[in-house]
């Protein structure tokens, strides 16, 4: 069974959602693939799971690093669950690109070469925004792209982590990267 909450954010609110094992959802309201996995019937009850993922967020929109991590569970690919992995590995207040993600990967497949766009796929289809921090990854060229949650949301995320935005822009739509 997957139980769900609203936790009101101050960039808007949040849908979370969760099994017996861990959080398997984490959107803002309106997003790209906004709850997109999640079966038709759930249960809106507030579990251990998602008062943790509450209590994280609570953390880390005070402007602080959270110093623990609610229970994950999401369902995606082996290789979608292995890009998450990496994310979960960008130090809070930093970034990576697509580009060194996928190099990552490639090293972990012991392949030649990773496409970066397939690992914006995987990035893309987080399904655990904030917490399994996709709002980290920027554009080879600095670009602030690719946030489900909108490239504001995007830029106020990495604001609150004190992010050095100062190498960063937000492509004009049409504009190949």
């Amino acid at each position: 069974m997957i139980y769900t909450c609203t936790y009101p954010s101050p960039l808007g609110n949040i849908l979370l959602a969760a099994d017996e094992v861990g959080l398997t959802g984490l959107w803002f309201e309106r997003q790209k693939y906004f709850a997109n996995t999640l079966p038709k019937e759930t249960i809106s009850q507030e579990t251990p799971v998602l008062i943790q993922a509450k209590k994280w967020l609570d953390v880390y929109f005070s402007g602080k690093e959270p110093d623990f991590t609610p229970a994950l569970h999401p369902a995606g690919s082996p290789f979608r669950q292995a890009v998450w992995q990496i994310l979960l590995q960008i130090p809070y207040g930093q970034t990576m690109t697509y580009g060194e993600i996928a190099k990552k990967m490639a090293q972990m497949q012991d392949a030649p070469h990773m496409s970066a766009q397939a690992v914006g796929g995987a990035v893309g289809h987080n399904e655990v925004s904030i917490i399994i921090p996709c709002h980290r990854v920027v554009g080879t060229n600095g670009s602030l792209t690719g946030y489900a949650g909108g490239i504001e949301k995007k830029i106020a995320l990495l604001e609150l982590e004190h992010t050095d935005m100062s190498g960063f822009f937000i492509p004009k739509k049409g504009t190949a990267l």
